[in-house]
């Protein structure tokens, strides 16, 4: 596996050789995401000419956001389950993963000054659970290793004649490159850089793309106001979701979600997200069922519930025995109605099975991803747009997928490294067309 641990001596080394000699060749990468800061860093250490671009004012913003509450950088899988995680992709991402994996990245990491541990959940994080020190200290390398930072540069697609046009705060300016990077994020978050408004361009040039779609993401079910009201931000856990595939294949999860206005977010959700979105898709809702009590017996329960309650209120009494209070109780309430609570037998049942319809998933741009992208189809084994030579992508803008749990960033540095090694390998070849 590939560690970069000594690019920036390697490409300084190079430059000085080359100071009387030709120009290096120059690398345009847009997008200042950790797909493209890793492309940046893989193309300056074999002694490219690198010059980043980012809309924004500043790189890594969806990164620094997505570390606020603990920078999951990757997993500690092995290697199968690692790759299984990208579903119907695996056999693609397997191989970016083969290049660089969760303990290449780790390493990686420490070569920064960051040390990592595994959680309890087999997550990985810095030992400080910060984003912040590790973007830092990954641009500053890049800065000495003599990548060229260029913010508030907007792409706009290219010219007539081949350049790529940005959008700047000094007007447009057109930029020529030997070849590109093109790291550009999803539609998620938009307000942080990566809002999708690359598609038509690329569509318009013959990529094909596939539209972006929320992934990781809550759904919709529909509350009513008072549950909405009272309950809305409130945690469920722990509790299983089972669910059955478009295939018919039953399937359970334990963990936990949230409460929203509309409906249900959360880890447990986003876990299985791709799924209910499918069925969303196939039968225009999605079926679930929670089980409130995990490790609870139907029989037992309904045991504790039809003894009598004497002067104490019904929360009270379910609260008494079976421990469900506050949102477990509201949930109940909300599916069964207040007549659904008097009988032990139903109420014992649903609170093992309780079942919920999903009406649609949440907008893109609040997902913590997203689906879709550039057809992994429209690129050649170097990562290059088939349509368009000398161009090549990475990053959350491809058609792949992945549940949270340090696989998004994974995929993302890695394949961040596959466009660089493809770019390097075609600019190294006199044989192919220069654009």
């Amino acid at each position: 596996m590939l560690a970069l641990t000594t690019g920036g001596r390697a490409a300084a080394a190079g430059d000085n050789a080359r100071m009387h000699g030709p120009r290096p060749r120059r690398v345009a990468v847009v997008g200042g995401g950790p797909a493209g800061l890793f492309a940046a860093e893989r193309l300056r250490a074999a002694g490219l000419a690198v010059d980043l671009y980012e809309g924004k004012g500043s790189v890594g913003r969806k990164f620094l956001i997505a570390g606020k509450g603990g920078l999951n950088l990757t997993h500690s899988d092995p290697p199968a389950l690692f790759a299984s995680r990208y579903r119907e992709r695996e056999a693609d991402v397997a191989r970016w993963l083969a290049r660089f994996d969760a303990p290449a990245l780790r390493d990686w990491a420490r070569d920064l000054g960051v040390e990592t541990y595994v959680g309890s959940s087999g997550r990985v994080f810095p030992l400080d659970r910060k984003a912040a020190p590790l973007l830092r200290g990954w641009v500053r390398r890049l800065r000495e290793q003599g990548v060229a930072f260029h913010v508030q540069h907007r792409w706009r697609g290219w010219s007539e004649d081949g350049a790529l046009r940005m959008d700047t705060p000094d007007g447009e300016r057109l930029v020529a490159a030997d070849a590109t990077v093109l790291a550009l994020g999803g539609a998620s978050w938009p307000q942080l850089g990566s809002d999708g408004a690359w598609q038509p361009l690329l569509a318009a040039r013959g990529v094909e793309v596939a539209p972006l779609r929320p992934a990781n993401c809550g759904f919709d079910i529909g509350w009513s106001a008072h549950f909405a009201q009272r309950h809305a931000g409130a945690p469920v856990k722990p509790v299983v979701v089972h669910w059955r595939d478009p295939d018919g294949r039953a399937h359970s999860l334990q963990g936990e979600c949230v409460v929203t206005e509309t409906g249900l977010e959360g880890s447990l959700v986003y876990a299985v997200s791709a799924t209910l979105r499918e069925l969303v898709d196939r039968d225009g809702h999605a079926d679930i069922v929670l089980d409130l009590a995990p490790g609870h017996d139907a029989g037992a329960l309904q045991q504790a519930l039809a003894r009598p309650r004497g002067g104490r209120s019904l929360s009270e009494h379910l609260r008494r025995a079976t421990g469900l209070h506050g949102v477990k109780a509201g949930l109940l309430r909300e599916v069964l109605g207040a007549a659904g609570l008097q009988d032990a037998a139903a109420l014992a049942a649903a609170i093992k099975r309780l079942p919920v319809r999903l009406l649609r998933p949440r907008p893109v741009a609040e997902a913590i991803s997203s689906a879709g992208g550039v057809r992994l189809e429209a690129l050649d084994g170097r990562m290059m747009l088939r349509a368009l030579p000398g161009v090549f992508a990475a990053g959350e803008m491809l058609d792949w997928e992945a549940p949270t749990g340090g696989y998004l960033l994974t995929a993302c540095f890695a394949s961040g490294l596959a466009a660089a090694e493809g770019a390097i390998d075609w600019l190294g070849r006199p044989g192919d067309a220069q654009p």
